[in-house]
């Protein structure tokens, strides 16, 4: 997918100018999908700039649990929460997912195999202070030229062809989003996976820092770089402190 155009786009189009939920204890900032009645309820749309076909999503039925079943085909599109959390001690980020299969041509480390069957996508805000003069420069003109702020670094949480789980590797097309496979290879495709992550300390291992707030989270199914066709689906993600002992 290429980061360095349509996602810079898209979240200059959407993490710009959010609201600021108050983190309560144990309770979950994201809208859960078994509970929506449309994909509107919490979630919004997310399509690219210059990109035609889009992946498809729709809530669906899964052993009587409501989820959001996405298919790709050559294209990319997601949807999108809006947040501003202000991380503190640990966050925890737990979802479970389901592949039909992975990408034969898929490689995060290439611009070329920069697709993913299923990905969860995390924006910070931008930190100015420790930007370099260029690269103020260039967000001062983007904002400018389109009124948004540009959010800062992020992790992605992929479901991976070949990189081992666990492997941190910076995005192919930008330093600033950091690739991390939680699951990976066809082994498990077809069953679901549970993953929690805490996204403090991913981001730490990431960037070498403590995160700024969190500015959104987004699902994606992309296939628009290598061709190829899959199915996913997305249960419940949950954004929360982690449990007391």
């Amino acid at each position: 997918m290429q980061i360095n155009t349509r996602l810079v786009i898209w979240l200059l189009l959407t993490l710009g100018g959010l609201v600021s939920p108050h983190l309560m204890a144990q309770e979950t900032l994201l809208p859960a999908f078994s509970k929506m009645t449309s994909l509107t309820d919490g979630w919004e749309p997310l399509e690219f700039p210059k990109i035609d076909q889009h992946s498809d999503y729709e809530l669906a039925q899964d052993d009587g649990v409501q989820v959001v079943k996405a298919q790709t085909s050559g294209g990319a599109s997601g949807l999108i929460a809006r947040l501003n959390v202000n991380p503190e001690g640990s966050l925890m980020l737990s979802w479970r997912w389901k592949v039909s299969n992975v990408f034969e041509k898929g490689d995060a480390r290439k611009k070329s195999g920069d697709d993913y069957p299923a990905r969860i996508y995390v924006a910070f805000e931008f930190q100015p202070d420790k930007a370099g003069f260029f690269e103020r420069a260039k967000r001062k003109t983007v904002a400018l030229l389109v009124g948004e702020e540009l959010p800062g670094n992020a992790l992605n949480y992929i479901w991976a062809n070949t990189l081992p789980e666990g492997e941190f590797v910076p995005n192919p097309y930008t330093d600033k989003t950091v690739m991390v496979a939680v699951s990976s290879g066809s082994e498990k495709a077809g069953e679901w996976v549970s993953v929690e992550r805490d996204i403090i300390a991913d981001y730490r291992e990431a960037f070498g820092e403590n995160p700024p707030p969190v500015r959104g989270i987004a699902i994606m199914s992309d296939s628009d770089n290598t061709g190829e066709q899959a199915t996913a689906w997305y249960g419940d993600i949950s954004l929360r402190p982690p449990s007391p002992d």
